[in-house]
């Protein structure tokens, strides 16, 4: 990095003695000697152990829907917590946060609280077995599900070891995932009709469950293709499979209701963490009152920290301000136009560019003129893409290191910060050589 540094690089030595990479989480990994510390967060900004200010456009890989340490939700939090973090029984408060999921959500009729996204699609997982006595799932390639064991397939692995197009391999994403696994994970090219359609002429009946993200959240932001999800609903109805719209990134971000909202889509079940809290810690898994009614009745479910006082409190405080403000339509506008001047610079640079992803979560692909699932994904100028990152980040704005992640944005990012980010991309993309 040509910024200061030599803090960071002290702290990510000191680190790599205690822990693997130096991190408590694999993606928060760059590189060595490359690899940020924070050191505060706030609004809309982020300041590392040397002192620089960023923009931030992770956002904690998406949690971050207000801005980071809103005062609103910290205010309510400390006033929560202060009659005790955690105990072995259920709070008013958590009943008023299922009732707002339950309001917000159009598919969702009853639900279960939990700590993370991995947690929430483990848990629906099980459910949906148990509703439908089968064990398969039917997951799409790229498309990540949290680090459960079962889901952990063709996600990270280069799409060359993905075999046929036509006739897919699963592919655990690193060791240590049971090999055994793989006879109850089926993984599909996205957006394709065709062989979903032929896959479940002949397995369908075997099948418990389609989990899948409405966008492609951990690769390139990638969107359906009109009346792909539709297709999902209408398979899963013809055989009895239960729907799981993977909602952890979705949820709270792209439509009060999520994308069931903005796709009028009616799913079995859905799963949420991430915007749900504003960054504290809480996720959710829901449905339809037929599937949740298992739980506790011979279907297992649990978790010391589910009501976890800290996670419960920021969902309520942020729920309530979804419910009350044009938040998520402030924030859509203004990504649009982030997301509208981004194209606008790559198009007067003359280099083609595929923007992908949602307003308050985008993407692009350059160097590529259709892109509609991993494979065709993959084809696009990474190496470029993250050589504009670098200097991007230099100049104090920072998306994500891995060109999979999307940008996300929060109500913090305010016009100002947006014709400062734009600023930055021009010079960017008129200094850094393709």
């Amino acid at each position: 990095m040509h910024i200061p540094f030599e803090k960071n690089r002290q702290l990510q030595r000191r680190a790599q003695a205690v822990m693997p990479l130096g991190v408590n989480s694999n993606f928060r990994f760059w590189g060595d000697d490359i690899t940020p510390y924070v050191s505060k967060a706030k609004g809309a900004y982020l300041w590392d152990a040397d002192g620089n200010r960023f923009i931030d456009y992770r956002l904690a890989f998406g949690p971050i829907i207000l801005g980071h340490a809103d005062d609103e939700v910290d205010a309510i939090v400390k006033r929560e917590i202060d009659n005790g973090l955690l105990c072995a029984m259920t709070s008013e408060l958590e009943i008023a946060v299922m009732e707002k999921i339950v309001a917000m959500c159009p598919g969702v009729e009853m639900a279960r609280l939990a700590c993370s996204g991995t947690e929430a699609t483990m848990h629906a997982l099980r459910v949906a077995r148990a509703y439908t006595g089968r064990e398969k799932v039917i997951k799409f390639e790229g498309m990540y599900h949290g680090f459960q064991d079962y889901t952990l397939w063709s996600t990270y692995a280069p799409v060359e070891a993905y075999g046929s197009y036509r006739n897919p391999i699963p592919v655990p994403s690193g060791s240590g995932i049971p090999r055994a696994l793989n006879e109850l994970i089926i993984t599909l090219p996205f957006n394709n009709f065709e062989i979903l359609e032929k896959t479940l002429r002949s397995l369908g009946h075997q099948v418990a469950a389609i989990i899948a993200e409405p966008c492609m959240g951990n690769c390139g932001a990638i969107l359906p293709a009109p009346g792909f999800l539709e297709l999902i609903r209408q398979k899963c109805t013809e055989y009895g499979i239960v729907f799981i719209l993977d909602e952890v990134k979705t949820g709270f971000r792209i439509a009060n209701g999520g994308a069931q909202e903005y796709y009028n889509l009616d799913p079995d079940m859905a799963t949420y963490a991430k915007a749900i809290g504003n960054g504290y810690p809480l996720a959710a898994f829901g449905g339809k009152r037929v599937i949740m009614e298992n739980i506790g009745r011979g279907v297992s479910q649990g978790g010391t920290y589910n009501n976890n006082k800290p996670g419960v409190a920021g969902a309520y405080a942020t729920l309530t301000l979804l419910q009350e403000r044009p938040i998520l339509k402030t924030i859509t506008e203004r990504g649009q136009r982030l997301m509208d001047g981004i194209q606008q610079l790559f198009s007067e640079a003359g280099i083609p560019v595929v923007m992908n992803g949602y307003p308050a979560m985008f993407s692009f692909a350059i160097g590529a003129e259709k892109i509609t699932d991993q494979r065709s994904w993959d084809n696009s100028e990474k190496e470029y893409y993250l050589r504009l990152i670098e200097a991007a980040i230099e100049r104090g704005v920072m998306p994500d290191h891995d060109p999979r992640e999307p940008w996300f944005l929060c109500y913090a990012h305010t016009d100002e910060i947006i014709a400062e980010t734009l600023n930055v991309m021009r010079e960017v993309i008129r200094t850094v050589k393709r």
